[in-house]
């Protein structure tokens, strides 16, 4: 396309990009003439991305292995007897309204397990332990078996928690002792991943018909999510207590927030301190630029005296810092990603999935982006004040 045929928009870009490609060219080249100062101020901004980066992943990657070893403990609601208004235990009707209340498509229809309650010594062949014994109808609503098979309708025959399983070195087939009476083991638990009021891991679970209680001791509002699960308990709140507070709810979706809230403060706070390190490199940007154009103020001088642009000058200034934060910025971050897998081949206690995690690529571009920045920023400065110098005081210098 010729000239006159080209719109003046692509012209404006053509021009920008034809006068920083010099800008450029000239700052690398003023920059390797002093290589120590440059290099001292690269070193200070690659610190202090490398620290904003490492400690950025350090702390995501401490969120997210707390949050898989939290597991699933945001998806339960337990639901007690409120006994403080005189309630000592959940009828049926109160069950009945609980599984009403929690019956809605925006809470995702969960899983209501009432459950009887009382404690007792639970003995095998050649052990003995005092556990808590659980009545329960629909176990596998709640609970998942690692030997045997759960009961869709737990009629007869006891489950065993893993921890009173292996106390008791037990497994389906055997038989137990509780409370003087001889029960068939069905099944023992997996291993709990979640803690609860209704800890599975030293109970063991008998049918309903084994107790002669007049209520439920408790019922365990199962969900799929942590979301759906305070939907659950918002509803059973609106709905159950509508007229009396016949219920108390521990919402284990409260718990997960307290945590994440304290890994959020937490990736905060060590992005802080990495952030100190990029404005001391910042900092010793702004000393660099300021030492530089000092020097060459006469150089300056000439340049505008024989035609060069405040425009120009600007760009090549400005260029110089941009190619320091840059250096800086490519050189930490280069160091972080090596820092890491360093730390993930010595450590074997970190698990390589939460350090290879795709949110981890935030902070190294984060780091990056800020080092480039802080570049570009200490440099505004010396360069627009050397840009606006007038050339005749600057070659009276």
């Amino acid at each position: 396309m010729s000239d006159a045929g080209r719109s003046p928009r692509g012209a404006d870009r053509s021009g920008w990009v034809r006068g920083w490609r010099p800008a450029v060219s000239m700052a690398a080249r003023n920059l390797r003439r002093n290589r120590t100062r440059t290099v001292l101020a690269v070193l200070g901004v690659c610190i202090g991305v490398l620290a904003v980066a490492a400690l950025g992943i350090f702390g995501n990657v401490l969120a997210l292995g707390a949050d898989d070893a939290i597991g699933d403990i945001g998806t339960q609601v337990v639901v007690s007897p409120n006994a403080d208004a005189g309630v000592q235990s959940l009828s049926e009707a109160d069950v009945t309204a609980i599984r009403r209340a929690v019956d809605d498509p925006s809470v995702g229809d969960p899983a209501v397990v009432p459950l009887y309650s009382d404690n007792a010594v639970v003995a095998g062949q050649s052990a003995q332990t005092f556990a808590t014994v659980y009545g329960v109808s629909e176990p596998g609503l709640a609970f998942e078996a690692a030997e045997g098979e759960l009961p869709e309708r737990h009629r007869q025959g006891a489950i065993v928690g893993a921890g009173v399983a292996e106390e008791l070195a037990v497994e389906p087939g055997d038989t137990v002792e509780i409370a003087g009476s001889q029960v068939r083991v069905v099944a023992v638990l997996a291993e709990s991943q979640t803690f609860s009021p209704v800890a599975p891991d030293d109970a063991v679970f008998l049918p309903e018909s084994a107790f002669a209680a007049d209520g439920y001791a408790q019922a365990l509002v199962v969900s799929e999510s942590g979301a759906t699960a305070q939907a659950a308990a918002d509803a059973i709140r609106e709905d159950v207590n509508a007229r009396e507070e016949r219920v108390d709810l521990f919402e284990l979706a409260a718990v997960v927030d307290e945590i994440n809230g304290f890994f959020d403060l937490l990736s905060t706070f060590l992005l802080g301190l990495g952030g100190i390190s990029l404005v001391v490199a910042g900092v010793s940007i702004l000393n660099v630029m300021l030492m530089s154009t000092v020097e060459r103020r006469q150089e300056i001088g000439v340049m505008r005296a024989v035609g060069v642009t405040r425009r120009d000058v600007l760009r090549v200034l400005l260029a110089e810092a941009g190619l320091i934060g840059a250096a800086g910025a490519a050189a930490g971050t280069l160091l972080t990603v090596v820092l890491v897998a360093g730390l993930v081949a010595s450590t074997p206690a970190v698990d390589a999935s939460l350090v290879l995690d795709p949110t981890n690529g935030y902070y190294l571009l984060l780091a990056l982006a800020f080092g480039v920045g802080v570049g570009i920023v200490s440099g505004a400065y010396p360069a627009w004040k050397a840009a606006n110098e007038r050339p005749v005081e600057a070659l009276r210098s």
